[in-house]
């Protein structure tokens, strides 16, 4: 269990890194994150690997779901005095939501730890969205095959050097058990970001409880040297290759399919939050923004809310207490200051405004101004206010816009141009 206190000592175990990037961590901030080189990778994987799959009662609705959600980030702030800029991203969508952390010491070779994570996330959403869709038909590829080969997909299509951990939480409404629909959130996870999901176990008057929690996946226990997902040249790794990561993705993965309901409350983080808080203060963080007996969705504000009080008390771990002691937290007293990012997620009923709006094009629109479809018709703000919440992607980007060039067709089937898709 994530409450479990264990000593200090054995959470601060030295890491082992290779020799090349041991020289150069001299100065680096209190537990910073290694690079791990692909032969250690490689030997460990079969420790690490999880297949679980959690059921519960059937699902009587019948009726699809998705993810209502909002995230946060911020660097510690004795790191952002250092200049080290922040390696989180995130991935906030309907039916896939994603963290990832960059690995900070890859930016002792010139490489910036933050273009991997993004661009791992981005190729994620799309390579979701387009399979995952309820009423809508792939476009991308055969169709959602689980997370596994998901993910391999989103990192075969990058082109970064780099080196990141990831979880991320799949919606997936394909599932059924005794012939009715039965929503699961498909989770895959490499390295030290995690998840945990919130219920109400006696209907809406009873308070949010953990019913499920990924664990961290770190090399010999070493809080500094978690499972990568890397693509480096010689400078780094010289045995490097991109099979190695192939090999991560495939035997080293830990991956959870669980049944979800309209209400659970969905929270993913890097190591930088579930290092410095506990299960329970996470949970009475939601408790303090979601109180029993209230009424669902929630709005989106309030999501945006506890994600931000929920990075606001992992930073606070690294500061003394009124009586000059430093707080508890799984890693040991006093935490550790690192870049922390958060999304909180409430799982929501999927409707027919967030399948207009997220509906998959098969080529890109070339838009005459701002707001406009394929059609030449413009479309104001207030017309976009109908679809509110996570009806809309992060940002106000209209997803049916701007994919890269693969989205496009050039076949003769071309859809008519005459006919107006968002109104």
């Amino acid at each position: 269990s994530r409450c479990f206190r264990k000593p200090r000592q054995e959470q601060l175990a030295l890491a082992h890194p290779p020799k090349r990037l041991r020289r150069r961590s001299v100065g680096m901030l209190k537990s910073p994150t290694f690079f791990v080189g692909a032969e250690r990778q490689r030997a460990n994987l079969t420790t690490l690997v999880r297949r679980e799959q959690q059921l519960a009662e059937a699902y009587h609705k019948n009726k699809p779901l998705c993810f209502s959600s909002r995230g946060y980030q911020k660097t510690h702030p004795v790191k952002a005095k250092k200049g080290h800029r922040d390696a989180d991203a995130r991935l906030e969508a309907p039916l896939i939501l994603g963290v990832a952390d960059g690995v900070s010491q890859i930016e002792e070779f010139g490489i910036d730890a933050s273009i991997l994570p993004n661009e791992l996330l981005k190729h994620c959403e799309e390579i979701g969205m387009a399979q995952l869709l309820p009423s809508g038909s792939p476009v991308v590829t055969d169709g959602y095959r689980g997370p596994i080969p998901l993910v391999r997909e989103a990192f075969e299509a990058t082109e970064s050097l780099g080196s990141t951990t990831l979880v991320l939480a799949i919606l997936d409404n394909s599932t059924r058990i005794h012939g009715k629909l039965h929503p699961m959130i498909a989770v895959i996870s490499v390295g030290d970001c995690e998840l945990l999901i919130l219920r109400r176990l006696h209907g809406r008057s009873s308070p949010l409880v953990p019913v499920f929690h990924t664990e961290m996946q770190r090399i010999d226990g070493h809080v500094q040297t978690p499972l990568q997902l890397a693509r480096v040249d010689d400078r780094i790794d010289p045995d490097f290759t991109e099979e190695i990561t192939i090999d991560v993705i495939e035997r080293g993965s830990a991956v959870h399919c669980v049944s979800c309901y309209e209400g659970d409350i969905v929270i993913m983080g890097s190591d930088g939050v579930f290092d410095n808080l506990f299960n329970d203060e996470v949970a009475d963080l939601a408790n303090s923004v979601f109180p029993p007996g209230r009424q669902i969705p929630t709005h989106e504000a309030l999501l945006g809310h506890l994600s931000k009080r929920i990075i606001e008390a992992s930073h606070a771990k690294t500061e003394r207490l009124p009586n000059g002691q430093m707080p508890d937290a799984p890693i040991g007293r006093g935490g550790k200051t690192d870049d922390t990012s958060c999304v909180v997620a409430e799982v929501i009923e999927w409707t027919e405004a967030h399948s207009k709006v997220w509906r998959p094009r098969q080529r890109r629109w070339q838009w005459p101004g701002f707001m406009a479809c394929g059609a030449q018709c413009a479309v104001d703000e207030e017309e976009l206010d109908d679809y509110e919440g996570s009806m809309r992607p992060h940002g106000y980007k209209n997803p049916r816009v701007g994919r890269d060039a693969k989205f496009n067709s050039n076949d003769d089937d071309e859809e008519d141009d005459s006919n107006c898709c968002i109104a």
